[in-house]
């Protein structure tokens, strides 16, 4: 690749860097927690999700499947602790084992709910979003993650496509 064609290309991605905070600042008001910092940082940890994922729509797709899998069953993580407090400092470590095991069995399934990473990238993420947000619930920080997953990932598939477009027309010149 062309000096020049690697620069435009990385301009391009930056200017789409660019979007995801202007959107961000436009939408983070309309979110049920956080208005008040808004949440860049989910959706450029989901678009990392997306290249690690192999940087196809058909694992974007996995990966948004990934995302919902991981809320879910991070929740589930969050009533077993509860259900287990009588058990102090082991309710959430047993918590955690019991979904993580089904869970890690998931990687066997069919493909679509076998994305293992970004489930996890999406409960570490989800967690911290109920940890560091003030009035965060399982609902509220559900709808947070997934749409600036959501639109993590878009910008991830944008990413490559466009890209890819502006290598092609670039390189075909020459």
């Amino acid at each position: 690749m062309k000096k020049s064609t690697f620069f435009l290309k990385s301009a391009y991605t930056a200017f789409l860097a660019f979007i995801i905070v202007c959107v961000d600042q436009s939408i983070k008001g309309f979110m049920p927690i956080g208005a008040e910092k808004g949440f860049t940082y989910v959706a450029f940890v989901a678009w990392a999700v997306y290249f690690f994922s192999g940087c196809t729509g058909k694992n974007g797709i996995r990966a948004a499947i990934g995302y919902v899998v991981g809320v879910s069953f991070s929740i589930v993580i969050s009533l077993l602790a509860g259900a287990f407090s009588s058990l102090g400092f082991f309710a959430v470590p047993l918590g955690v084992f019991l979904v993580v095991v089904p869970v890690l069995y998931l990687e066997k399934a069919k493909p679509w709910v076998d994305l293992i990473p970004a489930m996890f990238v999406a409960s570490g993420t989800f967690f911290g979003v109920l940890t560091y947000v003030p009035y965060a619930t399982y609902a509220t920080g559900a709808v947070v993650l997934l749409t600036y997953g959501f639109i993590g990932l878009l910008f991830g598939w944008i990413t490559i496509t466009g890209g890819g477009m502006i290598v092609n027309a670039l390189e075909k010149k020459s």
